[in-house]
């Protein structure tokens, strides 16, 4: 990738650790031309009052650029970068503020119950809002296939409306924002220990790695450094949460293909993580346990030996269901060639996690930009290059066993310190970015003179992903849109904001 030296503008001075500059259309421009052209990728786009964000990265480096937006318009990125798309029609509903040239012009979270059309006016003569409408396939013996969005179970709800010929999927669309909570707006004016709540519930399966995303990001801005035990502590619950979640996923991935051993023992394993780290931290999803300046909670010897006992359980038990998943014919034809993402298009869309890993990108944020205490832990990131529904689940195998490694270094190398320092009351910007579970997390914020938040964007690794399930699943058969839907595992409420 190229270098983000040769986009320049203004240096905001309090933004941190990566420069923060303001930019003419120019520059803009200058930089929806490098993501067409693959020079670096698209990390994050959104609204602020009078304008817009863009962050880039190349390799370990990262930029945001700010644009003015005083007659409350900018040249959209997504006419050009697709990954765009969905960011841009978000910052419309929320700020008011309009892509030129967009490719997509249709609301993203605004479903029209809202009393406001955008935060600038009322709907007109309180009038209905116009029906959505999904994208077009053509062609004879074209059907459609509306799914959700209420779901069986207790899934978050999205809708999904599939073409099919037959029982081929010749395209599939995904219309979210259902669960539109307001996280955003609701953190303005917050105190850091409101918004640290807040941030830790934008999706419940992430609660630990949103948590550090926020922290880190209120250190940056606030120039502070938490203590280091408290760095050691969150990557021990940020691995526990991986670990968890990809033990749940590759149960019910293989549930989804009819193989329900597989569920059943996986999920027991899942629920002793679970167990785990309420008896360690008082939470199952370890949640409000990372706040602003270190950790809420720390660990002692009992809990050290919980967390031992736990390791050496999925030691001895997770090599024979790895066998068996191997091993079973029935299960391999359902799961080899289903789903694939092409390796250009995970790399075009930045796609993180499992889903860009298992399609040849190899990023992780753990390894690539360093953040404590992983820069003192060894560990392997797993790539495949074959992007379909099996290495997806292979990503996941193998990050569990590096997870079970990386758990073990941590206990053993656990520092003797205190686990929170005092954070300063005072005006500042920043941003971290945090590997969770699915990828890479973003946030960005900007805190008053008061020391509250005045802005904060929360930027989930799905905005990225719903997209390449789309393309993924086209060409496969209506009954593997559920087995290709929770290889990708993406976050409903993740992109409802």
């Amino acid at each position: 990738m190229s270098s983000l030296t040769t986009l320049t503008g203004q240096l905001v001075e309090e933004h941190n650790p990566w420069p923060r500059l303001l930019v003419s259309t120019e520059i803009w421009q200058e930089a929806i031309r490098g993501l067409v052209e693959d020079r670096w990728t698209l990390a994050g786009l959104w609204g602020d009052d009078g304008g817009v964000h863009m962050a880039l990265a190349a390799a370990a480096d990262l930029r945001v650029l700010s644009l003015p937006c005083p007659d409350g318009h900018f040249p959209s990125v997504g006419l050009l970068h697709p990954p765009a798309i969905r960011l841009e029609r978000a910052i419309t509903d929320l700020f008011g503020l309009v892509p030129l040239g967009a490719a997509d012009t249709r609301p993203w979270l605004d479903h029209g119950h809202w009393d406001l059309r955008t935060p600038f006016g009322p709907r007109q003569d309180g009038s209905e809002p116009e029906a959505y409408t999904f994208l077009a396939a053509e062609g004879e013996g074209i059907h459609q296939i509306p799914v959700g969005p209420v779901h069986a179970g207790i899934i978050e709800p999205g809708h999904f409306r599939l073409h099919a010929n037959g029982e081929t999927i010749v395209r599939l669309e995904a219309r979210l924002g259902y669960t539109h909570k307001g996280t955003e707006a609701l953190m303005r004016g917050s105190d850091l220990d409101r918004a640290a709540k807040l941030a830790g519930r934008v999706s419940g399966d992430s609660a630990v790695a949103y948590a550090i995303a926020f922290a880190r990001a209120v250190e940056a801005a606030l120039n502070t450094e938490a203590p280091q035990r408290a760095h050691w502590l969150r990557a021990l619950m940020a691995e526990l949460e991986r670990l968890a979640n990809h033990l749940g996923d590759v149960g019910a991935i293989c549930n989804d293909a009819s193989f329900s051993l597989m569920h059943a023992h996986c999920a027991a394993l899942r629920e002793r993580v679970l167990r785990a780290a309420h008896t360690c931290f008082g939470h199952r999803l370890m949640r409000d346990c990372i706040v602003p300046g270190g950790a809420a909670h720390d660990l002692n010897v009992a809990g050290m030996q919980t967390i031992h006992a736990l390791i050496r359980e999925i030691r001895a038990k997770f090599p024979g269901l790895v066998s068996l998943y191997d091993n079973t014919a029935s299960l391999q034809n359902r799961t080899v060639a289903a789903g694939i993402l092409k390796p250009g298009l995970a790399l075009k869309f930045g796609a993180g996690g499992y889903v860009g890993r298992a399609s040849g990108r190899d990023f992780d944020a753990r390894r690539d930009l360093k953040y404590p205490p992983y820069d003192r832990l060894s560990f392997d990131v797993p790539v495949f290059q074959e992007g379909d529904v099996n290495a997806r689940v292979w990503v996941r195998i193998r990050e569990i066993e590096q997870g079970l490694s990386l758990i073990s270094q941590i206990l053993d190398g656990l520092p003797d310190s205190p686990i929170r320092a005092d954070i300063p009351s005072r005006t500042g910007e920043g941003m971290a970015l945090v590997e969770g579970f699915r990828g890479d997390i973003l946030v960005w914020l900007r805190l008053g003179e008061d020391g509250k938040v005045e802005r904060c964007h929360l930027r989930d690794p799905s905005w990225f992903q719903w997209p390449l399930l789309e393309a993924a699943i086209e060409g496969n058969i209506v009954a593997d849109f559920p087995l290709c839907n929770k290889s990708f595992n993406c976050s409903y409420s993740g992109c409802d904001l």
